[in-house]
């Protein structure tokens, strides 16, 4: 018997010992693997950085390969009247604005398809977001926040109009440039965006998430108190493991990589303050809206509210989408973006 406890014993610990030897060469593998996908999701972030630098100001564009097999195999009947239906379009800009703590980086895939049918597509960093240097505990409001649409706006031709696209918390930047610049813009797409009505702030959208804005500033662990603990709070940024399930539920590996690494605090200012919308400019824009019916962060329920409490002119949905359909359904964003940009 005490022969055959020491044979157990030592079968026991050499099984242990081999158990722990594969569970160590996985956990190695798994940290590699990690390792790997961290490294190359910041050498694509350095390189979209690298990239924008060529353009003036915070203004990045053509950050992804505009390379597609059109370039190489024939188009399709349907492609054919794409493209003609496209070139006769009068105003080919697009304006792409990211939401919170995104960056003109997130857009890659959306200004590639873009570019690919003969539309321009430029992608803004708001102030304080991307490649753009400027401290986020400064920017109080929501016209300091969207000042390089405003500059993009002030700056256009008069007898040019844009489209504008934002996401998320970017809406509020679509509906305060609606009210400003009425006859620059010639559509409005909020993208699972803070589409508010007049009165309302853009974190009130978020509210049945967060909680309300006077709650969120007092208990919230996200907040970010730029100028001391004993003053207001500036900023706020979700932490990165509870990010992943809010907005990249449905998208990938790389893409969720990519924007771990480059990602940055959003100014608090611009999404508590209530927007002023009037009749006689915001209600004269023509407005549409894009739903996303796997979205954590912005819950299809509350999309369709923001929807009927200010009724677009017309909605579409993106099935299978989580927050970011620009990395999780690409080819499902740009069709919808094709086809309003065709509504005469």
């Amino acid at each position: 018997m005490g022969n055959s406890l020491i044979c157990r014993t030592k079968k026991d610990t050499k099984d242990n010992g081999s158990r722990s030897k594969r569970m160590g060469r996985s956990q190695r593998k798994m940290l590699a693997e990690e390792e790997l996908l961290h490294r190359q999701a910041l050498s694509m972030a350095l390189h979209q950085h690298q990239l924008s630098r060529r353009f003036d100001g915070s203004m990045s564009r053509r950050v992804g390969s505009t390379s597609s097999r059109r370039h190489t195999d024939p188009l399709t009947n349907n492609e054919k009247k794409v493209l003609e239906s496209l070139e006769k379009i009068k105003f080919k800009k697009i304006i792409l604005l990211h939401g919170e703590g995104f960056g003109a980086w997130c857009w890659y895939k959306t200004i590639a398809h873009l570019e690919e049918v003969g539309l321009q597509p430029t992608a803004l960093d708001l102030t304080g977001s991307g490649i753009d240097l400027t401290d986020t505990n400064t920017v109080t409001t929501l016209a300091e926040y969207s000042q390089p649409l405003i500059r993009y706006l002030e700056n256009l031709p008069e007898d040019e109009k844009v489209i504008l696209v934002g996401h998320s918390s970017g809406g509020a930047c679509l509906s305060y440039a609606l009210e400003h610049f009425p006859e620059k813009i010639s559509k409005a797409i909020y993208l699972c965006a803070t589409m508010v009505s007049n009165g309302q702030r853009p974190f009130d959208v978020f509210a049945k998430e967060l909680g309300s804005a006077e709650r969120f500033m007092k208990e919230s662990q996200f907040l970010i108190h730029g100028n001391g603990k004993d003053k207001p709070p500036t900023g706020f940024m979700i932490e990165k493991h509870l990010m992943k399930g809010l907005y990249f539920n449905q998208s990938s590996t790389k893409d969720v990589a990519l924007a771990m690494v480059s990602m940055r605090s959003t100014p608090l200012g611009p999404i508590i303050e209530k927007l002023s919308l009037t009749p006689e400019k915001y209600a004269t824009g023509r407005r549409f809206y894009v739903q996303t019916s796997d979205d954590c962060a912005l819950s299809p329920d509350v999309q369709e509210k923001l929807v009927r409490e200010n009724p677009p002119e017309g909605v579409f949905k993106i099935k299978g989408s989580d927050h970011c359909p620009f990395f999780s359904k690409p080819q499902s964003l740009h069709r919808i973006l094709i086809e309003i940009v065709q509504i005469p």
